[in-house]
C-alpha cells in the first residue's frame, strides 16, 4: 500500500510540473488570430489590423528600416557637408549610375522575390497539414479495442500514450519550443509520456538515426497482443488499428523530411542578395542632389526619401514573410502552438478511450419523432434567413421560351415532328401558368410557334395531325408545339 501510495505521489507530482512547463511555455508565446475581426466585411476592416504590434511586420522590421535610414542619412550628410565640389561632383556621377539600375529591371527583385515567398508559403502549410493529430487513431482505438476491466483500459490508455510518445519525440527534434520544454528524455519520462522501463529499451536499441518511429512498433505489437487475447475481435478491426497507426506515421515521417530537406541555400541565397543589394544601390542612387545642377528627375532637394522608405518597407517586409514562414517551428509570434497541440493532443486522446469508453448517454426518440416535415427554430437575428430560397441550382429558375422547349426528330422517325413533353415539378407548373396567361397571344398568331396546354391524349387519334407521341394514360400536364408559319 505504502509503494502505491508513493507511485500515485510521484505520479501526480509529475503532472503538475508537466502542467507547469505547459503553462510555461503555452502562454508566453500564441499565434496571432484576427479571424473574429475580419468575419464580416466593413468599412477600414484591414485598416483596424494595422495598429497591431505582436506578429505585425512593424515588429519584425523595424531593425532593418532603422539601419537603412542610419545608412542613408550618412551617405545624405557626407555628401553635403564633408565633401569638396569635384568630389561632389564625383559623388553625383556615381549616384545616377546606382540609380539607373534600380529604376530597371537589371536587378529582377520582383521575381525572384514572389517566387521565393510562394514556394515557402506552400512549404508551411504542407509542414501544418502534415502535423500528426491522433483524432482518426483514438477513434478506431476506442470503437476495436474491447473491455471495460482494467486490462481493456490499460491496453488503450497505452497504445494512444505510444502515439504521443511518437509525435513528442519527432517534435523534440524540429521545434526549439518542445525542445526547451523537454530537453532531455527525462523530462519526456517525468511528463508521462514515457515509463522507466521504457526509456531503457528505447535506448537499449542502437541506431544511428532518430528513433521516433520506435514508440509505433510498440504500438503495432501491442495491438496484435491484443488480437490474441480476443480485445481486438477479428482481423478486419486490426487492419483498420494498423491503417489509421501507418498514416499517423506517416505524417511523422513527413514532419522529420520537411525539416530535413529545406529549399535549396543557393535560392535563399539568391533572393536575399538580389534585394539586398537592391536596396544597397539605393542607399547612394536614390540620393538628392543639387537641383541647380539640372539633373533628370532632380528637380526638388528633399532630406527624406519618402518613396523609397516605402519601397524598402515593402520588399523587405516581403523577405521578412519568407525568411518567417520558411521555418514554423520556432519561436515567433506566428509560429506552430507546438506545445499547445502535445497537450492538446494527449488530453483529448486520453478521454477518448478511457472517460468516452461506452459512456453514452441513455438512447430516446428525438424531439421531431412524429414529425415528417419539421423545422429547426431559428433565433430573431436571424430569422431573416428563412426568407432566402433554397438554393437547388443555377439553371432551376432559368426562363425558357417555347421554342426552347420544341424537339426535332428524324424524318424517318415513326414518332415523327412533334411531341407531347411532360413537365414535372414546379417548372411545370410554371410553365403551364405562363401558356394559359400568354393564350390570347399565342391564339392570334403573334408568335412564330403555337403553344398549347392539354392532358396527356390517351391515344394517337387525339392529335388531327396524328403525329403525338403514345404516353402512359396519365394526366400530367403537356406541351404541344406545333411549328407553323404564315
Amino acid at each position: 500500500m505504502e509503494t502505491q501510495r508513493k507511485n500515485v505521489s510521484s505520479q501526480q507530482s509529475g503532472t503538475r510540473s508537466s502542467r507547469l512547463w505547459g503553462e510555461k511555455y503555452l502562454f508566453w508565446e500564441m499565434t496571432v488570430s484576427y479571424t473574429l475581426e475580419v468575419a464580416d466585411v466593413r468599412f477600414g476592416g484591414f485598416s483596424k489590423l494595422l495598429f497591431r504590434w505582436k506578429g505585425s511586420i512593424y515588429r519584425l522590421l523595424y531593425k532593418d528600416l532603422l539601419a537603412f535610414c542610419a545608412l542613408y542619412l550618412f551617405f545624405s550628410l557626407f555628401y553635403r557637408f564633408l565633401l569638396s565640389e569635384k568630389q561632389r561632383d564625383l559623388f553625383e556621377r556615381v549616384a545616377l549610375y546606382c540609380d539607373q539600375f534600380t529604376n530597371t529591371s537589371f536587378i529582377p527583385v520582383l521575381f525572384v522575390l514572389g517566387f521565393y515567398v510562394t514556394l515557402a508559403f506552400n512549404r508551411w502549410w504542407g509542414q501544418y497539414s502534415s502535423f500528426p493529430l491522433p483524432d482518426n487513431l483514438m477513434m478506431v482505438v476506442c470503437g476495436n479495442v474491447h473491455g471495460g476491466d482494467e486490462r481493456g483500459r490499460l491496453l488503450r490508455r497505452t497504445l494512444m500514450r505510444y502515439a504521443n510518445l511518437s509525435s513528442v519525440l519527432i517534435l523534440r527534434s524540429v521545434s526549439t519550443r518542445v525542445h526547451k520544454r523537454f530537453p532531455t528524455l527525462e523530462h519526456v519520462v517525468e511528463a508521462g509520456f514515457m515509463t522507466t522501463h521504457e526509456l531503457k529499451k528505447f535506448e537499449s536499441l542502437p541506431s544511428d538515426f532518430n528513433k521516433y518511429w520506435m514508440p509505433l512498433t510498440w504500438f503495432s505489437s501491442l495491438a496484435a497482443a491484443a488480437r490474441e487475447e480476443g480485445r481486438v475481435r477479428d482481423d478486419v478491426a486490426l487492419r483498420l488499428l494498423m491503417d489509421e497507426l501507418n498514416k499517423y506515421r506517416g505524417k511523422c515521417s513527413l514532419l522529420f523530411h520537411y525539416d530535413w530537406i529545406s529549399i535549396p541555400l543557393v535560392y535563399t541565397q539568391v533572393v536575399t542578395l538580389a534585394v539586398y543589394s537592391f536596396f544597397g544601390f539605393c542607399v547612394i542612387g536614390r540620393q538628392f542632389l543639387n537641383p541647380e545642377k539640372g539633373y533628370k528627375d532632380h528637380k526638388i532637394d528633399m532630406y527624406v526619401p519618402v518613396f523609397t522608405l516605402l519601397q524598402f518597407f515593402f520588399y523587405a517586409g516581403w523577405l521578412k514573410v519568407g525568411e518567417l514562414i520558411i521555418n514554423p517551428f520556432g519561436e515567433d509570434d506566428d509560429d506552430f502552438e507546438t506545445n499547445q497541440l502535445i497537450d492538446r493532443n494527449i488530453q483529448v486522446s486520453m478521454l477518448a478511450v478511457d472517460d468516452m469508453y461506452q459512456n453514452l448517454a441513455p438512447i430516446e426518440k428525438d424531439k421531431h419523432w412524429a414529425q415528417r416535415h419539421f423545422s429547426v427554430p431559428y433565433t430573431l437575428s436571424t430569422a431573416a434567413e428563412t426568407l432566402k430560397p433554397a438554393f437547388k441550382g443555377s439553371t432551376f429558375d432559368m426562363r425558357t421560351s417555347g421554342d426552347d422547349l420544341e424537339m426535332h426528330r428524324a424524318a424517318d422517325s415513326p414518332l415523327g415532328g412533334k411531341l407531347y413533353l411532360p413537365l414535372k415539378g414546379s417548372l411545370g407548373e410554371g410553365l403551364d401558368g405562363l401558356l394559359q396567361r400568354g393564350k390570347g397571344i399565342l391564339r392570334g398568331r403573334s408568335l412564330p410557334s403555337l403553344v398549347d396546354a392539354s392532358p396527356c391524349p390517351n391515344d394517337a387519334a387525339a392529335s388531327p395531325e396524328g403525329d403525338i407521341v403514345n404516353h402512359k394514360e396519365q394526366q400530367k400536364p403537356l406541351i404541344k408545339v406545333v411549328v407553323g408559319h404564315d
